[in-house]
């Protein structure tokens, strides 16, 4: 029996908005996505709709192609954002709606997992739109390349070749690494050490190439460039700390993987999320622009 339209929407909502957020970055992309792919399909005529063999399938065209236009839209627009662009960050219990999308492999809930993390969310930056489209479709939402081939419009082959494209640069680039016990006691350490002025503990936690990026949009002060080096980093937590009073810092799960929260009078002003290696922190991305902390306003 086929999905009457409200079951539809209750179904295919959840994933096609992680669909969109994955490609996009973004969560009011992913959900203006979503909401434009049902409103197409609600303005099909009648007769139009009742020939769709498979109303997911169409959807998921529509939505990859919307989200293949705001890819190509966005270098445009990030050329005029001011500092570093990073992807919204979600609170856990967002993360957790958009990761278990289905029953299957173990594996390939792992890798769903992964793929909502910042660190992949991050290098998918680094692709073109449509290697970044084949890419997710195929590995995480476990689509065919003729099935991907549609939504870019191009042919099998070409789209096989775009994943593979995406792969390669993965294995260059280095895959994010996945959560383990010694990223979170690591991130608790470095809270601790950075409540307590601790600027020695702090780096001995910090890896010697350690990264730091921060987003503030332009609207809030952030480092407009990345911030390099174990000494540079900690002193930047230094200065937050001695320029940013009345702060209150939670461990908080961010994109799926432990992470920190500074908080003034109860409301976010920071939310971090970090990639750990050897009990060592590596990376670290501080998002501070309130427009993308929403989520976390209504957590």
């Amino acid at each position: 029996m086929p999905l009457s339209e409200t079951d539809l929407f209750v179904d295919e909502r959840r994933r096609l908005t992680g669909l969109a957020y994955r490609l996009t970055g973004s969560w009011a992309d992913a959900e203006d996505v979503t909401q434009d792919a049902f409103t197409r399909w609600h303005t099909l005529p009648a007769d139009e709709r009742s020939e769709i063999r498979s109303p997911e399938a169409w959807l998921t065209t529509v939505a990859g192609r919307l989200c293949l236009d705001l890819l190509r839209s966005a270098r445009v627009r990030r050329e005029r954002y001011v500092g570093e662009w990073l992807p919204e960050p979600l609170p856990h219990e967002v993360a957790v709606t958009l990761s278990v999308l289905r029953a299957g492999d173990p594996a390939d809930q792992v890798v769903r997992d992964e793929s909502l993390s910042m660190a992949f969310l991050v290098m998918l930056e680094s692709m073109t739109p449509a290697e970044r489209v084949a890419f997710v479709l195929h590995d995480v939402f476990a689509y065919s390349f003729p099935e991907i081939a549609e939504v870019l419009q191009r042919s099998p082959a070409a789209a096989r070749q775009l994943a593979s494209s995406a792969r390669r640069q993965l294995r260059t680039d280095g895959r994010p690494r996945g959560a383990t016990a010694d990223h979170a006691a690591a991130i608790r350490r470095l809270r601790l050490a950075w409540e307590s002025g601790d600027i020695g503990g702090l780096v001995g936690l910090l890896d010697p190439d350690v990264t730091l990026v921060a987003d503030g949009g332009g609207v809030v002060g952030a480092a407009r460039r990345p911030v390099r080096g174990a000494d540079a980093v900690a002193r930047y937590f230094a200065t937050i700390a001695e320029q940013a009073g009345g702060l209150t810092l939670r461990e908080q799960t961010v994109n799926g993987r432990p992470g920190l929260v500074a908080e003034r009078a109860g409301a976010p002003a920071t939310v971090a999320a970090f990639e750990v290696d050897g009990g060592r922190i590596v990376r670290i991305w501080a998002m501070r622009n309130p427009d993308k902390l929403r989520l976390w306003r209504a957590a």
